[in-house]
């Protein structure tokens, strides 16, 4: 390895101190406290009272609401996870060697995973009657006056090969099956990254490369599918055919924001000596780039809906427009994920200075939960949601531990594979 890397401690680690887990802890704390007491006003009826029936003559009470947060953090947590495995990845698969000294934190978030599987799944055993109109067998019964004929003929999607309206097996095995590889993949790149600090040689760096190509095979598929499962069936009649690539940029600008961020907190504590304005410079354009590419694809549904006006296709966007509650959130969503980071990060300056990064990329984490709880409490509590305490302080109980077990994950190994054979092409990286 050149002269110019060895410089730099490569063995370093991070120190994952008590006063950044108390920093943590203190943020997981006052979340829990807005949570109860969001449960507490919305079982007292607090702003929220059950008014009526629900579509489908289904009362609404406080514990729907709940289950809906618990989803939205479920599913969007998921993906910030899984996008770190994936554009660790990519690296690998692309050959590219500017982002050598930062891969082990992309990778770090991996480790929400498995935490991540066990959550998505008791969730659904426990809330997917509350959450997923299709889990209603009346719905399937022809004889029923609920009786659904759109329904019923996704049914085999969700029940096969079990009869419709009993269990959803089929559902549950792609769950599973999903989470079973990407945990199983995420813990493959982990053992042979720690293969390659203690042994070196490229034939790791190969290895890794042909076990990311395998990875993006997988996730090319399985990111669209969970799409469909997790978010667009709870709205089960409406459909979109290029929604799998509409989660895919939501939760990849996110994953980004979360990944610069933590680059950049590593960087503020003397970590990733290595890693200089022109690797950050790169990570937001990453951001700058795929913020555009996410509003692309929001514009393309909306105008593609919107032109053809098909009443199956609008009441998705008409019931969010024109409702009280979530009309507003359209314009904060475009705001917060497109025009404030297409403003700030338009000029390189910008692009290579923390402070503007760590205002837009908070901004875009904040943003796109936005933008998933658009996609999930419309279609399962109706005019019921909203944002209140209880969606404030479940947002902040997730991230603080997710935020906790990534930095746990990454204080266990090297911050900087040491033994990559690119090192020497990102220390000499210059934009």
């Amino acid at each position: 390895m050149a002269h110019e890397v060895q410089n730099f401690n490569l063995d370093q680690k991070f120190d994952f101190t008590p006063g950044i887990k108390k920093s943590i802890m203190t943020v997981l704390l006052i979340g829990a406290a807005l949570l109860v007491v969001g449960i507490v006003l919305a079982m007292m009826g607090g702003g929220h009272a059950e008014e009526g029936a629900e579509a489908g003559g289904h009362a609404f009470h406080w514990y729907q609401r709940l289950y809906a947060n618990i989803w939205i953090n479920n599913v969007y947590f998921t993906g910030i996870a899984i996008v770190g495995v994936f554009f660790f990845a990519i690296q690998y698969a692309a050959q590219a060697g500017w982002s050598a000294p930062i891969t082990r934190v992309m990778l770090a978030f991996g480790n929400w995973l498995p935490i991540a599987a066990v959550l998505m799944i008791v969730t659904f055993f426990v809330a997917g009657h509350d959450l997923f109109h299709w889990w209603h067998a009346e719905l399937f019964d022809k004889s029923s006056p609920e009786y659904d004929k759109i329904i019923d003929g996704k049914g085999a999607f969700f029940y096969w090969p079990m009869e419709k309206g009993t269990f959803p097996i089929f559902y549950i095995v792609r769950m599973v099956v999903f989470f079973g590889f990407w945990v199983f993949f995420f813990s493959k790149f982990k053992k042979i990254a720690a293969a390659e600090d203690q042994l070196g040689g490229t034939s790791h760096w190969f290895k890794m490369r042909s076990w990311s190509a395998y990875f993006l095979v997988f996730f090319a598929v399985s990111s669209s599918i969970s799409a469909w499962d997790w978010v667009m069936s709870i709205d089960t009649h409406w459909f979109s055919t290029l929604f799998g690539w509409y989660v895919f940029s939501s939760w990849f600008v996110a994953g980004l924001s979360a990944i610069t961020l933590a680059v950049i907190f590593l960087k503020g504590k003397g970590y990733l000596e290595m890693v200089n304005e022109n690797h950050v410079h790169d990570l937001g354009k990453f951001v700058f780039g795929f913020s555009i590419f996410w509003t692309y694809l929001w514009f393309s549904q909306f105008l593609l809906i919107y032109y053809a006006n098909i009443p199956e296709e609008t009441v998705y966007f008409v019931e969010r427009l024109t409702s009280d509650v979530y009309g507003g959130f359209i314009f904060v969503n475009i705001a917060m994920n497109f025009v404030l980071p297409f403003l700030v990060l338009m000029t390189r300056d910008a692009k290579r200075h923390g402070v503007f990064l760590k205002l837009v990329c908070t901004l875009l984490i904040v943003g796109h939960w936005v933008d998933f709880f658009l996609m999930v409490q419309p279609g399962t509590l109706g005019h019921n949601g909203g944002v209140g305490l209880m969606e404030v302080g479940m947002f902040l109980v997730y991230g603080s531990a997710v935020a906790l077990v990534v930095l746990g994950g990454l204080a266990k190994g090297n911050l900087i594979p040491k033994n990559h054979p690119m090192l020497e092409e990102s220390y000499q990286h210059h934009i």
